[in-house]
């Protein structure tokens, strides 16, 4: 028998069908459906909230220009390498990227629980970031400035650049995995930086998108608070994490060393 939904869900599921109506689609990990209840709590209006792009002229239009062309540079660097790995952000992958800052393989397969979590998370983070886009519809860097980019541009040129999505999603699953591990706040937030930072480096985003994707990511996780189903899926993939921790062999070693090395340094 079919569920019949409340009328408080079906609104709830409108909003976020909406949402998504204008953004990409969101990549999951197989077998992992994220709470739609959970990733669409109160709405929240990116468009407002967010500064305006800058225009033309303006004093951080040009600072986006000078650090787009200052970090064409880095191609061919092992942070070009780093930014170009980046660019893959489906639940496993993204998972994977954190595993060096978590200080334990984060395997999607093995941690059921917190999977989905990232997954309703960053179905949240992306529902955020199209009406912003829409509303701003700020030009990518290499449109503006000639110069390498480390992924194709074929279907980035085709989509607006401010606020950053793999900012924001980045940034909101950092946030996410620190309140279930806080005694890795430091390492975990510094790849939740650096992953954004890795948009720049590629050439794909100017700064001010990155920038922008910070603050949207952490209003986004401040809202998803409100909802109590993504609370119920925060305490089961804390339960998850905290007893595989327990058991789970540490992946300290010289790629974990060389990938802190590489992403302590701002590349702009």
């Amino acid at each position: 028998m079919n569920e019949v939904l409340s009328p408080p869900r079906c609104m709830a599921a409108l909003i976020l069908a909406l949402a998504m109506a204008g953004c990409a689609p969101v990549q999951t990990s197989p077998g992992h459906a994220p709470n739609t209840a959970a990733a669409a709590p109160v709405p929240l209006r990116t468009a407002e909230l967010l500064p305006a792009a800058p225009k033309a002229g303006s004093p951080r239009y040009e600072a986006d220009r000078e650090v787009f062309r200052a970090t064409r540079q880095l191609e061919g660097t092992p942070r070009w390498t780093l930014a170009q790995q980046d660019v893959d952000y489906a639940t496993p992958k993204l998972m994977a990227d954190f595993s060096c800052a978590m200080g334990v393989p984060l395997n999607a397969a093995t941690l059921p629980h917190l999977a989905a979590l990232v997954d309703l998370t960053s179905q949240a983070a992306d529902a955020s970031t199209g009406p912003a886009k829409q509303a701003n519809q700020r030009q990518r860097p290499f449109l503006i400035d000639q110069g390498a980019v480390c992924q194709s541009t074929a279907q980035l040129a085709r989509s607006f650049d401010y606020p950053s999505g793999h900012a924001t999603r980045g940034w909101a699953v950092g946030l996410v995995l620190t309140e279930l591990a806080p005694d890795r706040a430091t390492d975990l937030l510094l790849r939740a930086r650096a992953y954004g930072d890795s948009r720049v480096v590629c050439g794909a985003h100017n700064l001010s998108a990155i920038e922008a994707g910070v603050m949207n990511g952490a209003a986004v996780v401040a809202t998803l608070h409100a909802s109590d189903a993504f609370q119920e899926d925060l305490a089961a993939a804390r339960s998850e994490l905290a007893d595989y921790r327990k058991s789970a062999l540490s992946n300290a070693g010289t790629q974990c060393s060389a990938e802190r090395a590489l992403i302590e340094v701002t590349p702009y």
